[in-house]
C-alpha cells in the first residue's frame, strides 16, 4: 500500500496550551423552519454530532476519562476546540485547555479524540465541508492534555478514529464531493504518514455513518440520501465491517463486499426503509457479548420539527447470527434527540437518551432518561429520569470508550429557540447522580457541581 507523507509540524502549538476558566459549550442552529419550532435543530451542541466519535475515552492506566467538546469563549459564540479530563482518583476536573479556535460557530466542526498504546491523546478536528481545514494533533506527553503538536492539516468531515496497538489508525470519515457526502476510510501506521483515502460508499447524494469497534473489528452502520430530496430524506439502514483495517470488508453474515457501494440495493442493506416511506436517524453502534453488532437508530415520517413527523421511534437492529432482529425501544419528539447505547456484562442493555419532552417540546433534545433491557432489546423499562424541570433541553448524550462507571455519559444543554449559554453534564452508570462541569472556575481544578 502506497503511503503519502503529510504535513508533520513536529512542534508544540503552545507550551502549554492556554486554559479557559470554565466549561462552556457552543450553541448552534441548522435550517430555520419559519414556524413555532424556529429551527430544524438547534441548542447546546458541544457534544454534537452523533456521526463524530469518540468524544471521550477512559484510560485505566491514568485512571482518567479524557474528553473533548465544542466550546466557546465567554460572551462569544465562536467555536473553540476544548480538551480536558476527569480525574477519577480526585473527582476533579482541571481548567479545560483551548486547542484551537476553528474560526466558525458551526458545531459540525467539533473535535473527537482517541488514545494510542503509549497513552498519547490524539485530537481530530473536523471541518463541515471544504471551506475550512481539518487537523490532527498529538499530545506531546502520555496521559496529558497540556501540550500538543500538529501532525496533519487536510480536509475531512465526521471523523471516527480507531487505534489498534502495534498496527496504527483506521480513520472512518466523510468527504464532501460531487454535491454530496461520500464515505471514506484511510489508515496510518503512526498517525503521521497516511495512505490515500479510499471510497467505501457513495449511493445517490451520499450517507451518514456511525462506526464502532469490537476487538480487531470495526463495523459501520449507515443510511443514504436519495435524489432529488437528499439530506432531509435520509433513509435505509446498511451495515459493513472490517477486521483488517480496511483491506477487506464484509456484511454481518460474512459475505465479502468489494467497495465502493454504488447502488441502493446492495449486500450491506439491513432494511429498506425507503419502501416504508420512513426516514432513518442513526444514533449509536455497539456489539453484544458474542461480538455481534447492535445498531441504535430512530425512524420518523418527516424531517421537520413538530408532530407532523411523529412517531419518532427508537429502534435497535441486532444481528443474531443468522438475521437482523429489529425491535422498538421507545418514542420521543424530535429527530435529533440523540443518546448512547451500552451493552454490559451480564446481558444488560442500557440506553441514556433525552426521550422525555423537555421545557421546549418538539425541538432538539428534552429530559435525559435511563432505560434498561435484560432480554437483548425485546423489552425495555424506564428506570430513572436523570434530569427534570430543566430550564433548557438536554441532548447528544455520548458514550466514552471503555466507559468508567463514574463518568458514563457526557452531554450538553441549551435553549432550542434562541441563542443561549450551554453547560456540559455527565452521569454515572446507575444514573444516581448528574454533575455539571463547572462554568466559572476560581482554582486550577474543581469538583463538578451536583445537578440540580
Amino acid at each position: 500500500m502506497r503511503l503519502v507523507l503529510v504535513l508533520v509540524a513536529g512542534a508544540a502549538l503552545a507550551a502549554p496550551l492556554p486554559k479557559d476558566d470554565g466549561y462552556r459549550g457552543i450553541w448552534y442552529f441548522n435550517q430555520p423552519s419559519g414556524d413555532q419550532y424556529v429551527y430544524k435543530y438547534s441548542g447546546g451542541l458541544g457534544t454534537y454530532p452523533h456521526q463524530q466519535l469518540p468524544v471521550a475515552y477512559y484510560s485505566k492506566e491514568a485512571n482518567k476519562t479524557f474528553f473533548c467538546y465544542g466550546g466557546t469563549a465567554k460572551g462569544k459564540n465562536e467555536l473553540l476546540h476544548m480538551v480536558s479530563c476527569y480525574d477519577h482518583a480526585t473527582g476533579q476536573v482541571p481548567r479545560p485547555r483551548i486547542l484551537l479556535n476553528k474560526q466558525t460557530d458551526d458545531a459540525h466542526d467539533n473535535p473527537v479524540l482517541t488514545l494510542d498504546e503509549a497513552g498519547h491523546v490524539w485530537v481530530f478536528s473536523n471541518a463541515h465541508g471544504t471551506a475550512r481545514p481539518s487537523y490532527i494533533h498529538r499530545g506531546t506527553r502520555p496521559y496529558s492534555v497540556d501540550e500538543f503538536e500538529r501532525v496533519l492539516e487536510t480536509n475531512y468531515s465526521y471523523a471516527q478514529p480507531w487505534h489498534f496497538p502495534g498496527k496504527g489508525f483506521l480513520l472512518m470519515h466523510t468527504r464532501y464531493q460531487e454535491k454530496g457526502r461520500s464515505l471514506f476510510w484511510m489508515t496510518s501506521p503512526d498517525g503521521r504518514k497516511w495512505d490515500e483515502p479510499r471510497l467505501l460508499a457513495r449511493v445517490a447524494l451520499g450517507h451518514y455513518q456511525i462506526s464502532g469497534r469490537h476487538g480487531a473489528r470495526v463495523g459501520t452502520v449507515f443510511n443514504y440520501h436519495p435524489t432529488p430530496v437528499g439530506l432531509n430524506a435520509r433513509t435505509n439502514l446498511y451495515y459493513l465491517e472490517t477486521a483488517d483495517l480496511g483491506r477487506t470488508w464484509r456484511t454481518a453474515d460474512g459475505r465479502a463486499v468489494e467497495p465502493p457501494l454504488r447502488e441502493t440495493p446492495n449486500p450491506a442493506l439491513v432494511r429498506d426503509y425507503e419502501a416504508e416511506k420512513l426516514l432513518v436517524y442513526l444514533k449509536d453502534l455497539q456489539f453484544d457479548a458474542q461480538g455481534r453488532p447492535v445498531s441504535l437508530y430512530m425512524t420518523s415520517r418527516g424531517y421537520a420539527s413538530g408532530p407532523s413527523s411523529d412517531p419518532h421511534v427508537w429502534n435497535t437492529a441486532r444481528w443474531n447470527g443468522s438475521r437482523w432482529e429489529i425491535r422498538p425501544v421507545t418514542t420521543s419528539d424530535h429527530n435529533y434527540d440523540c443518546g448512547a447505547l451500552y451493552i454490559e456484562p451480564g446481558g444488560i442493555w442500557r440506553l441514556i437518551a433525552p426521550t422525555e419532552a423537555g421545557p421546549q417540546p418538539y425541538t432538539t433534545g428534552g429530559e435525559m432518561v435511563m432505560w434498561l433491557s435484560r432480554d437483548q432489546g425485546h423489552t425495555w423499562n424506564k428506570v430513572r429520569e436523570l434530569t427534570r424541570n430543566s430550564g433548557f433541553n438536554h441532548t447528544y448524550a455520548r458514550r466514552p470508550v471503555n466507559a468508567h462507571p463514574d463518568f458514563y455519559a457526557l452531554w450538553a444543554d441549551g435553549d432550542t429557540l434562541k441563542p443561549s449559554a450551554s453547560s456540559l453534564y455527565f452521569t454515572n452508570r446507575e444514573g444516581a447522580r448528574v454533575w455539571r462541569l463547572p462554568v466559572d472556575m476560581k482554582g486550577e481544578s474543581q469538583r463538578p457541581d451536583r445537578w440540580p
